[in-house]
C-alpha cells in the first residue's frame, strides 16, 4: 500500500478523534473525567465497549487461529457471555449502591485497607503489561505497512501512537472515551464486514453459498469434547465465564463506562446489549477467519508462518485497495479503542486508590491528573520499548501471561467478600495474593507431568482465584 495513502488515513483519521475529543471535553471538570458526570447514553456505552474489548491482538489473532483451532474460541465466547449476565445483575448493583468511582473502593469497606490496595494494585500491574502487550503487537504492524518506508524507528513510532492518545484524552477521560470508542467500533466492524464481502463476492457466491462453504469447510467445528485437550468444551466455557467476570466486572477499564450511566437499569441495559453485540461480532471474526483459509487455498497464496500475520496479509497484498485500507483503519481502531480507556482507567485508579482524590480536598486536583496521566502514558512507553528490546516472541507472551495471573487475586477477594460474611486478618492479604499466582504458575508450568497429561488452560484464572479465596478464608475472623 502507498505509504503516502497511509499518512492520509492514519492523519485523517486522528484528526477526527481530537474533533471528537474537543466536543465533549469542553467544560470538563474532574468528575467529567472519571465518571463522564453520570450521563452517557447507555446504547452508546454499549456499542463502543465492543471496540474497547475486542484489542488490535485479537483483531489478527481470532481468524488467524482459525487454522489452527477451528472455531473452538466460540466455546470460550459462549462462557463470556453468561460471564456478562453475572456482571449485570451480580456486580452492577453493588457497584451502584455504593456510588462507586473506582471498583476497587469497595474491597477497603468490605475486606480492609490492605485488601483494598491490593486489589488496586494488581489491577494497575495487569493493566499495564497487558495495554502494553497490544500495543507492542501492533505497533510492529503499523511500523511495517507505513512507519518503516519513511525510516522512522520503532521507538518514535510507539512515542507517537501514545502521545496521540494523550492529546485526546488528557482532558475528557472516560467521557471523551466513551464517544471515541463508538467511533472506532465503527471502522472495526466495518472492517470485518466489508472484507467478508469481498471474499464472498470475489467468488461469486450468494451470502446463503458463503454460510454454506464456510460450514463445510475443515475450519468450522466449534466443539471439542476431549478431556485432556486445551480446548475441551467445558474447560473453555467456564473459562469463559470467569475471565468475563474478572476482566471485564473486576477491571476498572470496563466497568468505568458502565459506571458513567445514568443509573443502574440503564447500566445493565447496556450490559446486555453489549454482550448480544459482543458474540456476533466475534462469530463475524471466526467466519471471516474460515473465509480468509478459503480463499488463500482457492488462490495459491503460501501461508505466513505465523498465523496472526494471515489477515494482515491478505487485506494488504491480495485484495483490493479498499479492503486494505478498511483493515489498516479496523486495526488502528481496535488498537486505541483499547489502549485509550486503559490509559483512562490506569489514572483513574492510581488517583482514586492511592492519591485518594475523593477524599482529600487540599489538592490541587487537576494538575495532578494531568501529571499522573502523563505518566502512565510515559510508564507504557517504557514497557513498549523494553518488549521490542528484548526482542523475544516467546519471553514477550511469558511475561503476558504472568500479568493475566494477576487477576486471580482479584477473583478470589471480590468472591470472598460477596460470597462469605466473614471478616479477615487484612494485614496478611499481601501474602495470600502473591502466593495464590505463584501456587498457579507452578502448576500450569508441570501440569502435564503431575495431572496425567491434563493441559491446563484459560481455567487457570479459576485456579487462581480458588487458592487467593482459600488463602483469604484460612485468615478470617471468628466474628463475621
Amino acid at each position: 500500500m502507498n505509504p503516502y495513502l497511509v499518512a492520509s488515513l492514519l492523519s485523517g483519521y486522528f484528526l477526527i478523534l481530537i474533533f471528537v475529543a474537543y466536543l465533549t471535553s469542553r467544560s470538563a471538570t474532574t468528575d467529567s473525567f472519571f465518571t463522564a458526570n453520570r450521563k452517557s447514553p447507555w446504547f452508546v456505552v454499549a456499542f463502543g465497549m465492543i471496540g474497547s474489548t475486542i484489542s488490535g491482538v485479537t483483531f489478527i489473532s481470532v481468524p488467524g487461529e482459525v487454522g489452527n483451532s477451528a472455531f473452538t474460541y466460540f466455546e470460550f465466547v459462549m462462557g463470556n457471555f453468561v460471564g456478562y449476565l453475572v456482571i449485570a445483575f451480580v456486580l452492577l448493583p453493588v457497584y451502584y449502591r455504593m456510588n462507586l468511582i473506582s471498583i476497587y473502593s469497595y474491597l477497603e469497606e468490605r475486606l480492609g485497607f490492605y485488601s483494598y490496595k491490593s486489589g488496586s494494585f494488581f489491577f494497575l500491574l495487569s493493566r499495564t503489561i497487558g495495554a502494553a502487550f497490544r500495543m507492542y503487537l501492533v505497533a510492529e504492524v503499523l511500523q511495517l505497512a507505513f512507519f518503516a518506508h519513511f525510516g522512522i524507528p520503532f521507538g518514535v513510532t510507539v512515542m507517537i501512537s501514545i502521545i496521540l492518545i494523550w492529546i485526546y484524552t488528557t482532558k475528557g477521560g472516560v467521557k471523551t472515551i466513551i464517544w471515541t470508542d463508538s467511533l472506532q467500533t465503527f471502522f472495526l466492524v466495518s472492517a470485518v464486514i466489508l472484507t467478508i464481502f469481498f471474499i464472498f463476492r470475489s467468488f461469486g457466491w450468494s451470502f446463503g453459498d458463503m454460510l454454506t462453504k464456510v460450514a463445510d469447510s475443515p475450519h468450522s467445528k466449534v466443539f471439542d469434547w476431549d478431556w485432556r485437550s486445551g480446548r475441551f468444551f467445558f474447560k473453555q466455557f467456564l473459562a469463559g465465564i470467569f475471565i468475563t467476570i474478572v476482566m471485564s466486572g473486576l477491571d476498572q477499564d470496563m466497568m468505568q463506562k458502565n459506571l458513567t450511566c445514568k443509573n443502574l437499569k440503564e447500566a445493565r441495559k447496556n450490559m446486555l446489549t453489549f454482550s448480544v453485540i459482543f458474540v456476533g461480532v466475534v462469530w463475524m471474526f471466526l467466519t471471516l477467519g474460515a473465509l480468509l483459509y478459503i480463499y488463500a487455498e482457492s488462490h495459491q497464496i503460501a501461508l505466513p508462518a505465523k498465523s496472526d500475520d494471515l489477515y494482515p496479509l491478505l487485506a494488504i497484498n491480495h485484495m483490493s485497495l479498499m479492503i486494505g485500507i478498511f483493515f489498516l483503519l479496523g486495526i488502528t481502531a481496535a488498537n486505541y479503542a483499547s489502549a485509550d480507556s486503559a490509559l483512562t482507567s490506569l489514572t483513574t485508579a492510581f488517583c482514586i486508590d492511592f492519591l485518594n482524590f475523593g477524599k482529600r480536598e487540599d489538592l490541587n486536583k487537576k494538575k495532578i491528573l494531568k501529571i499522573t496521566h502523563l505518566g502512565f502514558s510515559l510508564l507504557l512507553l517504557i514497557v513498549i520499548l523494553v518488549f521490542k528490546a528484548v526482542n523475544n516472541q516467546s519471553v514477550v507472551m511469558a511475561v503476558f501471561k504472568v500479568a493475566g495471573l494477576t487477576y486471580g487475586p482479584l477473583l478470589g477477594l471480590f468472591a470472598f467478600g460477596l460470597l462469605t460474611r466473614y471478616r479477615i486478618k487484612d494485614r496478611l492479604v499481601p501474602i495470600v495474593v502473591i502466593t495464590a499466582p505463584i501456587l498457579s504458575g507452578l502448576l500450569n508450568y508441570f501440569s502435564e507431568q503431575i495431572l496425567n497429561g491434563y493441559q491446563i488452560g484459560f481455567e487457570i484464572i479459576i485456579i487462581n482465584g480458588a487458592l487467593t479465596f482459600s488463602g483469604l478464608f484460612l485468615i478470617r475472623l471468628r466474628n463475621k
